[in-house]
């Protein structure tokens, strides 16, 4: 027997969480010393536990598992129990405030992106489905409170591009008094509307080392001019935040005509 929690249900609570922007983990035992634990299962939906391992000190070691950040993968339990653990979560966020021009390319790259997006504005006619038919929310926003109900954690990626700087500013200083952190914010703005911003946000008590954290002016330098150019800097910009690299051309780091010149003995090459 193994146990009365199937796979069904485990990807079930999986797949609630999962809708519900939560993480979710489930473990199965692939081994074990008494083979009818072969089978059992246990799912964690962010909050609450289902199933277990038919062995109680392997289900309290699984639990404390499933709860960390450890997995996916083969984890070795009490009772010579071979836990498979399986991890999933939420889509990244990514929160656009402001609905002008940048915005809405940068919310179709986003969704190419595989990111949740949300966009926000204070005026209504800018805030439409028809402008952001990609998007997954498009939201009227009192910019008094702009980032009132939405959800930040290490998972979000948040982009001020509003029409005005004071709003973005207004915003900025509303997620420094956050305790979650976002991957990645960025602001629009010239050198010296960022530098005013950075000094009056230090003049308010803000340290350094979170200002650092702000990504402004935001993307990565490629000579964008267009708003479907600086949406594509921006973009490549929040994917370095997640993924690390060097932001270098490719070319530049592989380095191959210099190989090729090299075994060819032509000018400019040089020995591996």
């Amino acid at each position: 027997m193994s146990g009365t929690f199937d796979v069904a249900q485990a990807l079930a609570v999986a797949s609630r969480a999962i809708a519900q922007g939560r993480e979710a983990a489930t473990g199965v035992v692939i081994e074990a010393d008494d083979p009818s634990l072969v089978g059992w299962r246990l799912a964690w939906d962010g909050t609450r536990f289902y199933g277990d391992l038919g062995s109680p000190e392997a289900s309290a070691e699984a639990r404390l598992l499933l709860e960390s950040s450890n997995g996916p993968g083969c984890h070795s339990l009490a009772g010579g129990v071979e836990l498979y653990v399986e991890r999933w979560e939420p889509p990244a966020e990514l929160v656009i405030v402001g609905a002008g021009h940048v915005a809405q390319p940068l919310a179709l790259i986003g969704s190419m992106l595989d990111f949740r997006v949300t966009v926000l504005d204070d005026r209504p006619e800018f805030a439409t489905r028809e402008r952001f038919p990609g998007a997954d929310r498009v939201l009227v926003a009192d910019f008094a409170d702009p980032l009132a109900g939405i959800a930040i954690d290490h998972r979000t990626s948040i982009v001020l591009v509003t029409r005005g700087h004071r709003h973005d500013y207004d915003c900025l200083r509303e997620l420094a008094g956050r305790d979650a952190l976002p991957r990645y914010i960025g602001m629009i703005g010239s050198k010296r509307r960022v530098r005013a911003a950075f000094e009056q946000l230090a003049a308010e008590g803000v340290p350094a080392d979170w200002l650092a954290r702000v990504h402004a002016p935001l993307g990565l330098d490629i000579g964008a001019e267009t708003p479907a150019e600086i949406a594509v800097a921006v973009a490549a910009e929040i994917v370095l935040a997640a993924r690390g690299g060097s932001a270098r051309p490719l070319s530049e780091r592989a380095q191959v005509l210099r190989h090729v010149r090299a075994l060819t003995g032509a000018p400019g090459g040089e020995e591996r």
